[in-house]
């Protein structure tokens, strides 16, 4: 394993990591504040003991996401010195208020922690809420950081030097708000369809199934609502990566050759070296639709591109196909639950959807994981896009595997203690079935 591979599999294990904590970080908050919202307005108490479980773990959450986002900032560093020598005094500004926003989100969770019974009703719920905001705004900061290098602006390049750096300009750059709302939609998404998986599957197994129902309540709107936006924020991050990354587009499609009517292809394994693809279905016109709103548009295909550029495109287009099954079977799910809803004004008396919710649990993480293996690898050769590539980027410190095992390492363990901190927390509080039901 060479150091250029050792790195950038280090980065891939380390932000597929973090980025799971990252979005439970920007969810579970809310769900946590509107269970507690349910409490004050109620007077319920199976909806503070929900909201306290739900609690215990946002702390849980928030302190591994501090541990592995700690480390993803000193891997940019150790792996990759000539891209913050050029890019730190550029994105430093996103990165400044990421731990702003940081700062405000461990204040306001510590307050809602210790504060009750030492704070009045309301203003305690308003720390929950700031906790959420302030995760929100974080993720975003973050989001900032990688759509600047998809997009680079806000500095001019002399001799390879950057000169004139406008922080503002560059934090705000021409992909940032296609990919910070599509990557808090599918947060939402994502964390509620998890949520609503695990209780779900606690009320078809008869435990608690009191608190276990306001838990669907509760969840069920964040899921519909995201995943039935999911779609839209989606066609529009596409168009954009259509104007900004014609090859990406073409990567994530297996679109060889340009060609007007454009059709997009559904499943498919594209070879490379042949330029073929096998066992797809196209749908004809339907990628020029997608891509630029006519069927008749031209779009731009790989051979347009010098080769030595082409990102891997089985990988970019695998991971492409996956992300839109897993978002089309949740956004289909969404809206069965909502008709169902409007017909019964419940979901629990309808146990296959419960079952259903069960099943598509892992589907958003698994979508996040795919979209953001889309993102990056389609970027590739550049880490910078068309200004830095990645192999001029890299360290040429001796031992890079050693890190990447070294961080492997860590990670597993981390993933096993949450797991069975997890399991602790759910049998301390669903061991026994509820008599009552």
């Amino acid at each position: 394993m060479d150091s250029l591979l050792a790195a950038r599999l280090q980065m891939a294990f380390s932000l597929g990591f973090h980025i799971i904590f990252a979005c439970i970080g920007m969810v579970m908050p809310f769900l946590m504040s509107a269970s507690y919202w349910h409490h004050l307005k109620k007077s319920d108490p199976e909806s503070l003991e929900l909201t306290k479980l739900w609690m215990k773990g946002v702390a849980i959450f928030f302190a591994v996401g501090a541990v592995s986002g700690t480390l993803l900032s000193f891997e940019l560093g150790l792996l990759w010195p000539e891209f913050m020598k050029h890019a730190g005094p550029i994105v430093g500004m996103p990165f400044s208020w990421e731990g702003t926003a940081f700062f405000l989100e461990a204040i306001a969770l510590g307050i809602f922690l210790y504060g009750f019974g030492r704070l009045s009703p309301w203003k305690h719920w308003f720390s929950s809420l700031i906790v959420g905001i302030s995760g929100v705004l974080s993720g975003i900061f973050v989001v900032a950081v990688n759509a600047w290098m998809n997009a680079p602006q806000g500095f001019t390049q002399v001799n390879g030097t950057f000169k004139d750096i406008d922080p503002w300009k560059a934090m705000f750059n021409p992909a940032w708000f296609s990919q910070a709302h599509h990557m808090t939609i599918a947060s939402f998404s994502s964390v509620s369809a998890a949520v609503l998986a695990v209780h779900s599957l606690l009320y078809l197994m008869g435990r608690r199934k009191k608190m276990n129902l306001l838990a669907i309540k509760i969840t069920a709107p964040f899921f519909i609502v995201a995943a039935l936006l999911q779609p839209l924020s989606g066609d529009f991050a596409a168009k954009d990566v259509a104007k900004r990354q014609p090859l990406k587009l073409a990567a994530m499609e297996s679109l060889f050759h340009t060609t007007t009517h454009a059709p997009l292809l559904l499943g498919g394994i594209p070879n490379q070296e042949r330029q073929t693809i096998q066992y797809g279905i196209e749908l004809p016109s339907l990628l020029s639709v997608l891509a630029f709103g006519d069927p008749g548009a031209k779009v731009q295909g790989l051979n347009d591109f010098p080769k030595e550029n082409w990102p891997p495109v089985l990988i970019v287009h695998g991971a492409f196909q996956i992300m839109v099954a897993c978002g089309s079977a949740m956004a289909l799910t969404a809206l069965l639950a909502l008709f169902i809803y409007f017909k019964k004004k419940t979901f629990t008396e309808t146990p296959w959807l419960l079952v259903l919710f069960v099943l598509i649990g892992p589907l958003g993480f698994i979508a996040i994981e795919a979209g953001w293996t889309v993102t990056e690898v389609g970027r590739q050769p550049w880490i910078i896009y068309g200004i830095m590539k990645t192999r001029d980027a890299v360290s040429n410190a001796p031992a890079l595997q050693l890190t990447f095992f070294t961080y492997l390492f860590l990670y597993l363990f981390l993933s096993g203690v949450i797991t069975w901190l997890f399991y602790r927390l759910i049998l301390v509080h669903f061991l026994k079935k509820d008599e009552h039901d």
